[in-house]
């Protein structure tokens, strides 16, 4: 009776055993399958939201620009970059340098603003302004893709911000309400609103107008109350603020360069996987030129607006451009000094063939 016993309680042990075993052997299929499940999700990529702050409303041309670079970006990351276009300075309450320290401090993911915008942090920037030193969009081009100009674009590194596209902008026009403007006598007298910018307020002081710097909200009316008689921005800017209202004349001085800086907090940018970088950097480049066909395609369209709305427009002659060259070259000891960077202003100079 006990060996019958004895045995039975045995069976049941090596029962218990084997269940054991194969309840071990269940969960180290759990937990493999689980590991697997982790590994596959690391190597899938997660998608990273990515928040674009522009200057202009979402008809402007940096908007569109913007999107078109998110565009592609979301296309080489392979879906995992998303981006949300944010317009009309919303995120920094309009205060670009504002914006330029919620960028480099993180708050702010990505922005894109005009060069001469961050002169204030960074004088060199102003040399992309230097009236007339730049003959067209092609030299433009060319120079922020030379050495010189990838160096320039690149030294808000020190901020904080990487750089990940440098785009031109159209060439500044002035309109007025007075005649139309073919030479520097031309402007004599002129009340001229100019961006608050010494650069500008040299040059144009210099070539005979009264200057006037004022918030660019204010500009309107004060040219329908004839407070003003002019402004000067790319044609866009009259034409998307209707200022055929309140303008007579629209004249292709063409007198400054800009261009915009398409800036990245750098310490998100290192966060990021391989590929989302390199399809940053990509869209970056492409956008490049494919904003310069946009805009050239976009003026002629504002400009003829502005036209079909009664404003004239002219182009200065070759002898009325070479004129204003040489009150701009008449500055340049002044511009040096704004710059705070002879070696820089020198090589651009020679870049532009302006020595």
């Amino acid at each position: 009776m006990k060996k019958k016993v004895i045995a039975a309680l045995l069976a049941v042990t090596m029962v218990c055993a084997s269940l054991a075993g194969c309840g071990g052997s269940s969960d180290s299929s759990n937990n493999s399958s689980e590991s697997n499940t982790e590994d596959k999700s690391e190597s899938a990529g997660e998608v990273k939201k990515i928040t674009i702050a522009v200057p202009d409303p979402e008809a402007s041309y940096i908007y569109q620009a913007a999107e078109e670079f998110a565009k592609r970006a979301n296309e080489y990351s392979e879906g995992t970059l998303e981006f949300t276009i944010s317009g009309n300075g919303s995120l920094y309450g309009g205060d670009t340098a504002a914006g330029i320290k919620q960028l480099s401090a993180g708050s702010l993911q990505m922005l894109i603003l005009a060069s001469s915008v961050y002169a204030s942090f960074e004088p060199g920037y102003n040399v992309i302004s230097v009236p007339y030193m730049f003959d067209d969009q092609q030299q433009l081009l060319d120079y922020l893709n030379s050495d010189i100009g990838q160096e320039l674009m690149n030294r808000v590194s020190e901020m904080g911000i990487t750089t990940v596209g440098s785009w031109t902008r159209s060439f500044r026009k002035v309109t007025n309400s007075k005649n139309a403007v073919n030479t520097p006598e031309d402007l004599k007298g002129m009340v001229l609103r100019v961006p608050n910018n010494s650069l500008y307020v040299e040059f144009f002081g210099s070539c005979g107008a009264v200057t006037t710097p004022m918030n660019f909200s204010e500009v309107y009316n004060a040219l329908q109350l004839n407070t003003l008689d002019g402004q000067e921005n790319p044609v866009d800017v009259p034409y998307s603020n209707k200022f055929y209202e309140v303008q007579k004349y629209i004249s292709g001085t063409d007198h400054m360069a800009d261009a915009w800086l398409v800036g990245i907090n750098s310490k998100l940018f290192e966060e990021l996987s391989d590929v989302q970088k390199d399809a940053i950097t990509k869209a970056g480049e492409e956008v490049q030129q494919w904003n310069v066909e946009f805009m050239e395609a976009e003026d002629a369209t504002a400009l003829e607006t502005l036209l079909d709305n009664g404003m004239e427009y002219n182009d200065i002659t070759e002898e009325g451009r070479q004129e204003f060259i040489k009150v701009s070259q008449s500055c340049y000891d002044k511009f040096k000094e704004l710059i705070e960077d002879d070696e820089l202003f020198d090589a651009t100079a020679e870049f532009c063939g302006k020595n």
